[in-house]
């Protein structure tokens, strides 16, 4: 059937135009890695989450032998593994994913262990052992969740570097070679951990932008699907926005086709910068219906935040005071000079403060963002930060940049009212200038107070990277923004502190 109004000829011509590579041919094929794709790796975190809570019971039964505990009747304990399979197979954690994230997974886990014990409990309670039972199940919840977690921890590991490395990585088609198939296209590259391989485009009218770069060829238009993921060895396929002489309703037919080829499909949605994670799938009919659910920076979720803000940053103060005491006397005692470093940002509404941190170089340093040329020191898609202009950095500044110790300051600048623990880091007023004029979106992130750490810094956004990317995920966190997004936050920070990506 064809897709298309294009003849063959025109999509001819329109691939010899665009592809500068040779036709590409599926791989030869590699070591098989079944236990870690597709259903096999169903299989296989089945049988290690049985095997970790077999293991769990184990150690408990001899820590219980180890203390004394009488334990010989509590043979309802063996109901636990098959209740925490069940509770983890509800809530889909045994789906293939394209992300991986072990903090989610955590939450889950723990989630089925805990109501997994509490139904042993509660059933242990009308038998004769109900003091055995609940003594053991405690145990077995305990140890359940660290092995499950660990486990899972493994796996996933192992299966994020065999996803790096390729070796397990999904060929795929990217349906629109405009700009959103060019932002899906560098996103694949630039993340092999998510497994999917871009080989290249499937679009009859392809855009001529320069400004959406492509390095992958378009090979041909949406009626040779077959053939081109055939002779690529395409296994998965994302739909992006076609351009706007193609038809959407042709996608329709394209994913039926997709389905009959076997071809696993993902799909970019229409207004996919305003779905977040509180969207409801509701039907009208046989018509599928979002609801969308915004969250309102000016509303109370955001004051409850910023009060938990406060006594948060009160708290830290008080823990971590005799760090902060050595490191100013640190500064103090190494170089001449101010304890504390200031300088001007833009926080939330727009509004400068004084943002703190720990003085870690000689002198006044000289702001890039006053160079009337700044432009030029910023070219493209490029944002501030790092070492800008000569390194000097004093030998304690490098230790306390390096462990990130010269940011505790800020908290000074939470109990203040200025910024918050977690939120989009704040930026000069002269670049805000210039980047409001450069990049879509800039100005939503100043609709929340800055942070100290964010979503952008922890994915490795810091310094010198990607300003698009780095807006784009500040406003995913305002938008998605939960207590609980914000805890998986402060996590990922500690990780990034003590184990910094090379």
């Amino acid at each position: 059937m064809a897709l298309s109004p294009v003849s063959t000829e025109r999509a001819d011509a329109a691939r010899s135009e665009h592809v500068s590579e040779p036709p590409l041919h599926a791989p030869p094929p590699g070591p098989r890695r079944s236990f870690l794709t597709g259903r096999g790796l169903v299989v296989t975190t089945v049988a290690l989450d049985v095997v970790m809570l077999i293991l769990a019971i184990v150690a408990a039964l001899l820590g219980a032998d180890a203390a004394n505990v009488n334990v010989s009747g509590a043979s309802l304990i063996w109901i636990y593994p098959p209740i925490v399979i069940g509770l983890l197979a509800l809530r889909g954690m045994y789906r293939q994913k394209i992300t991986l994230r072990i903090l989610d997974e955590a939450g889950h886990v723990i989630g089925a262990n805990s109501v997994a014990a509490m139904v042993v409990v509660a059933l242990a309670a009308m038998s004769a052992q109900a003091e055995e039972h609940a003594q053991l199940a405690a145990r077995v919840w305990v140890f359940g969740m660290l092995y499950v977690v660990g486990g899972r921890l493994m796996l996933g590991i192992t299966q994020r570097r065999a996803r790096r490395d390729r070796t397990i990585s999904k060929r795929t088609l990217i349906v629109g070679a405009g700009k959103i198939g060019a932002q899906v296209e560098r996103r694949l590259r630039e993340q092999p951990e998510l497994g999917l391989e871009p080989v290249g485009y499937i679009d009859a009218y392809p855009s001529d932008d320069t400004k959406f770069p492509r390095e992958v060829p378009i090979l041909g238009s949406p009626d040779e699907l077959e053939e081109i993921a055939e002779r690529v060895g395409a296994k998965h396929v994302v739909l992006a926005f076609l351009s706007s002489r193609g038809s959407d309703a042709k996608l329709v037919q394209l994913v039926r086709q997709c389905d009959e080829l076997d071809l696993e499909v993902s799909l970019v949605p229409r207004l996919f910068e305003a779905i977040n994670v509180r969207v409801n799938l509701e039907h009208i009919g046989g018509m599928p219906i979002y609801r969308l659910r915004a969250v309102r920076p000016g509303g109370w979720q955001f004051a409850a935040k910023y009060v938990i803000d406060r006594v948060a940053a009160a708290i830290f103060v008080l823990l971590l005071s005799p760090i902060l005491l050595l490191c100013a006397l640190a500064i103090k005692l190494s170089s001449r000079g101010p304890v504390f470093y200031r300088q001007r940002r833009v926080g939330r509404d727009g509004r400068p403060f004084d943002l703190l941190k720990f003085r870690s170089m000689y002198g006044e340093a000289e702001d890039p963002a006053e160079n009337p040329n700044v432009s030029v020191l910023l070219p493209g898609d490029t944002a501030p930060g790092g070492i800008e202009g000569d390194d000097r950095r004093t030998l304690v500044g490098r230790l306390l940049r390096r462990t990130s110790l010269d940011e505790l300051p800020q908290l000074f600048n939470v109990l203040k009212g200025d910024m918050s623990i977690v939120g989009p880091r704040p930026e000069r007023p002269q670049f805000v200038e210039m980047f409001e004029r450069r990049i879509e979106r800039y100005d939503d992130r100043h609709r929340v107070k800055a942070g100290i750490t964010g979503w952008a810094q922890v994915n490795g956004l810091r310094g010198k990277t990607s300003l698009s990317d780095r807006i784009e995920l500040d406003n995913f966190y305002i938008e998605n923004w939960s207590l609980r997004l914000d805890l998986k936050i402060l996590v990922m920070t500690l990780g990034a502190i003590f184990y910094p990506a090379e």
